[in-house]
């Protein structure tokens, strides 16, 4: 049998929850041969009753097949293979009692027919009737036998409200169920059931006339429109109105109740907005009872969050609602006493104060047994740790426990199989409709530009924005733009007590930190990036690894780090401003100076190691040795190489300033140098440019002859991959006399090779030829293989350019044969397209194909983005010689997405190429 966390809901849409989590299901027909499978839950539909449903009229060939499908997906929603048992002549599925709304309502509807105690009625008639979340199988119409079961759902529902009206009228509630019946009573014009109903309620709260009237207002409805008159018993009961008659008379009251229903829910927030996903998860968690965690950082709402929806739901439990602050994170006092939190509970129970036992462990019995067989919801606001929070739960398997806290609680998830619910920042949108709601739609509108600022300067996070609104809404002479304005730091998100004090809020979850974790807090203020890995954290904190993984635990359980994405932490910029503000305030300078130099060390260390994994042997710059407590990171293979810049590319492009600005001017020039390559594979050229901006002034500062030289080279290659000829010359002119004035052959060579490619760029290919015949012979001079390798590449690339193909060939070859000897991807990659070139302009067209396939391998393998664009566009100019369409139509359209990818320019060509072979195909 399937475990009892699964449960299908049929009164609404058809849906899973799988221990508490909503799971999709995809597909008008998977969902219904769900729903089919659940309107007999527990018992064998054959296939041939299955496809029936499924496919009436419309059966097609492969129906058998494509069920089985269906019923393997299902399994796999389900989460348990044996939920779907197939079972001669079919399926049954197997998920155990209640495992379906309809069935947990039909066992609450029998409950209530079999109970004599009007009360007790209310309770379980509530309960059924709250499982309707809409029109019963929703989104599976189009099946007649599935339409007629929701028509009998929807009956039943009926029948239920009906009986819950009954009893309620029976203990007197005739007054709250006025509302309710006045809807009813609209949906179902010609119900004289519920017709009389409205009218004994109408008539109970002393509202004689209106009942009279609401009965000869279904009379003349019945006489237009169905040509009948009301029926006798409604009759009798317009008489009986009319006359006073004591027998329609409200119940005496009843003698007070041995356990009143508890109300303790503190007002909601009234300008409460968004929280939709996480609104719906707590709906979808219900019917499943047992324990919530609301967790997230200080300030973030989750008490507005929890508070909003229990009013929202209260409802569905009808034996009342507790509520406790447990006061964890309080600065004012110390965390709640459970004993003290249960003593509050069993008196709003109504425990008299004689049979309260002093013992704790006894106080939590009395507290289960109170509210066993029970369906109540306890919120416990506010919670320090689990320990706090467990002696307060419930044992009743129909009551929820909302939990609160800056902890994520893992001990409670672990053993009492609680269900996270994390909460995070607004959204932007969310952040824009919380202004509004507090400001009004008017001014937000007038301003949309500052109050998008408002929320971007107070992180989206709630308590900030409430602030900021308060200022304001009680300064409207204050434009939005001035508001904005103010918030330069934290001294700004302050309303005058400690509760709506940003930083204070932010205190209360650092006081329960361990000393090592409030260090580590501190020193990631120093990091420059959106977020951070594992091994940069224990190399900026100067620690191992095996050390810093516990921190790192203790700073995400208390919501002051997040792990948004596996393996990379952040936190917002609020928490960074009060952070930094702490490290100012507790970190000697020369620690903060100390942590900064082992954080750069670390991506310079690791940033090399990756380049040179993506292009080995090619050329390199000589590093200083790291600090001490630095564990740069072994990029594994090349794969592993592109990966690590891929994600840490954000990261490097901050650090790149943070050097130039606190000293490091060393580091900033060799940074940008290691992630140049990276940058010109994926087309980040302004990316580059501007790095290599900072890198030359950073090196002009301490003289650095040789990295002055290496930014001027890489700023020539960005400027003229930018087709902004004239400054490229320059850079790179100055990059030769500088590597000249050293004496670094190597960077010579490789200027020249530049100085070749911006030629070639120009058009000018005799003048390409000659640099890199110059560039060749300062190689060879320093017995560079790979560069030999990348020049004689150029030579025959320019030679083909030239039109001495089969000399175009020959130098080629011998440059693949270098590049594979050094085992160079990046040059192999460049020199396969090349060799496809001039395959092709000697009309060898399917020997060109083949090397640039190679080509494409290649640089698939160096994630060249840009160079497989131009191989692309290569390959399809020889599938058109070969008269292939759709085959050069599929290689340019892959080259027009990656360019367009890339915002490059060359784009706008290929379309047109594209265009004009669509084109030639109508014609």
């Amino acid at each position: 049998m399937a475990g009892t966390g699964v449960r299908v809901r049929l009164l609404g849409p058809v849906e899973v929850v799988v221990a508490g989590s909503p799971q999709a299901v995809n597909g008008l027909r998977r969902k219904a041969v769900l729903a089919t499978l659940a309107l007999h839950v527990g018992r064998v539909v054959s296939v041939d009753r299955l496809i029936d449903v499924v496919w009436g009229d419309h059966l097609p060939a492969t129906a058998a097949n494509t069920l089985q499908r269906h019923v393997s997906y299902l399994r796999g929603v389900l989460g348990e293979p044996g939920s779907i048992v197939a079972r001669q002549p079919g399926y049954l599925l197997d998920t155990g009692p209640d495992s379906t709304d309809v069935q947990v309502a039909e066992r609450l509807i029998e409950l209530a027919r079999r109970s004599t105690d009007g009360h007790e009625q209310v309770k379980h008639l509530t309960a059924a009737v709250a499982l309707w979340r809409g029109p019963p199988l929703a989104d599976v119409a189009g099946s007649a036998w599935l339409e007629e079961q929701a028509e009998h759902l929807a009956r039943l529902r009926l029948e239920a409200e009906r009986s819950l009206v009954e009893a309620r009228l029976s203990v007197g509630e005739h007054a709250g169920l006025l509302p309710g019946l006045e809807r009813l009573v609209r949906q179902h014009p010609f119900d004289e059931h519920l017709h009389a109903q409205l009218m004994l309620a109408l008539y109970r709260d002393g509202r004689q006339g209106e009942a009279v009237a609401a009965y000869r207002r279904l009379r003349d409805n019945l006489r237009e429109n169905l040509g009948i008159d009301p029926g006798p018993r409604l009759r009798d009961l317009e008489c009986a109105i009319l006359r006073q008659d004591t027998a329609i008379a409200a119940p005496a009251p009843a003698a007070a109740a041995a356990t009143p229903v508890a109300a303790q829910l503190p007002p909601p927030v009234p300008t409460f907005t968004g929280r939709a996903a996480e609104l719906a998860a707590l709906d979808a968690l219900v019917e499943r009872g047992g324990t919530v965690v609301v967790s997230g950082t200080a300030g973030v709402g989750k008490t507005a969050l929890a508070v909003h929806w229990a009013h929202r739901a209260a409802a569905r439990f009808p034996d009342g609602q507790l509520y406790v602050n447990l006061r964890g994170f309080d600065p004012a006092a110390t965390p709640t006493d459970p004993a003290r939190a249960l003593h509050g509970f069993l008196e709003a129970l109504g425990v008299p104060a004689a049979r309260m036992p002093g013992d704790p462990d006894a106080m939590v019995s009395l507290y289960r047994t109170t509210l066993a067989g029970k369906c109540l919801l306890v919120v416990l606001d506010n919670a320090r740790d689990a320990e706090q929070v467990r002696p307060l739960l419930p044992g009743s398997p129909h009551c929820l426990a909302i939990v609160t806290s800056r902890d994520q609680l893992i001990p409670l998830v672990v053993t009492e199989s609680a269900q996270p619910v994390p909460l995070d920042l607004l959204s932007p949108g969310e952040a824009r409709d919380m202004l509004v709601r507090r400001l009004g739609e008017r001014q937000v509108a007038a301003e949309p530009a500052a109050a998008d600022d408002i929320a971007d300067r107070c992180a989206r996070l709630p308590i900030a924005l409430a602030i900021v609104a308060a200022r304001a809404a009680t300064n409207r002479q204050f434009s939005l733009a001035a508001v904005a304005g103010e918030l330069g730091d934290l001294d700004a998100f302050h309303a005058g007590d400690e509760a709506t004090d940003v930083r204070a809020v932010f205190s209360w979850s650092c006081r329960t930190l361990s000393p090592p974790a409030a260090r580590l807090f501190r020193l990631l203020s120093l990091h420059p990036g959106p977020d951070v890995s594992a091994p940069a954290v224990a190399s900026l904190a100067g620690a191992d690894g095996p050390a810093i993984g516990p921190l790192l635990t203790e700073l995400t359980r208390a919501n002051l780090f997040t792990e948004h994405i596996y393996g990379r932490y952040a936190f917002h910029d609020l928490l960074r401003a009060y952070a930094a503000s702490l490290a100012d305030e507790a970190e000697p300078p020369a620690e903060r100076r100390a942590a900064v130099h082992r954080l750069l060390d670390h991506c310079l260390h690791t940033a090399h190691a990756a380049d040179l994994a993506l292009h080995p042997h090619f050329s390199a710059i000589s590093l200083p040795p790291p600090r001490a407590g630095v564990l740069p990171e072994r990029p594994r293979n090349r794969s592993a190489a592109a990966a690590w810049f891929s994600t840490e590319v954000p990261v490097l492009l901050a650090a790149v300033p943070l050097a130039a600005r606190s000293g490091f001017e060393g580091h900033a020039w060799r940074l940008a140098w290691t992630m140049a390559g990276f940058l010109h594979r994926q087309g980040h050229w302004q990316d580059w440019l501007g790095t290599q901006r900072i890198a030359l002034a950073a090196a002009s500062r301490i003289g650095d002859q040789a990295g002055q030289g290496h930014a001027h080279r890489s700023l020539g290659l960005a400027c003229s991959r930018l087709r902004r000829y004239d400054e490229a010359d320059d850079h790179l002119r100055r990059a030769l006399d500088l590597f000249t004035d050293v004496g670094d052959d190597a960077g010579r060579a490789h200027t020249c090779l530049n100085l070749g490619q911006l030629a070639e760029r120009q058009g000018q290919h005799q003048q390409a030829l000659s640099h890199s015949r110059r560039a060749l012979a300062l190689f060879q001079a320093a017995g560079n293989r790979a560069g030999q390798g990348y020049t004689l590449n150029a030579v025959g690339w320019q030679e083909a350019l030239l039109g001495d193909y089969h000399s175009a060939l020959a130098s080629c070859g011998e440059a693949l044969r270098m590049l594979q000897e050094v085992d160079d991807v990046q040059g192999q990659a460049d020199t396969w397209d090349s060799l496809g070139h001039a395959h092709h302009q000697l009309g060898d067209d399917r020997r060109a194909i083949a090397c640039y396939e190679h080509a494409l391998e290649l640089f698939a393998q160096v994630h060249d983005r840009y160079a497989e664009a131009s191989t692309y566009v290569n390959l399809g100019g020889s599938h058109r010689a070969l008269g292939d369409l759709g085959a050069t139509r599929a290689a340019w359209r892959r080259a027009l997405t990656i360019l367009d990818e890339l915002g490059d320019a060359d784009a706008d060509s290929i379309r047109a190429n594209l265009d004009q072979l669509d084109a030639s195909r109508l014609h």
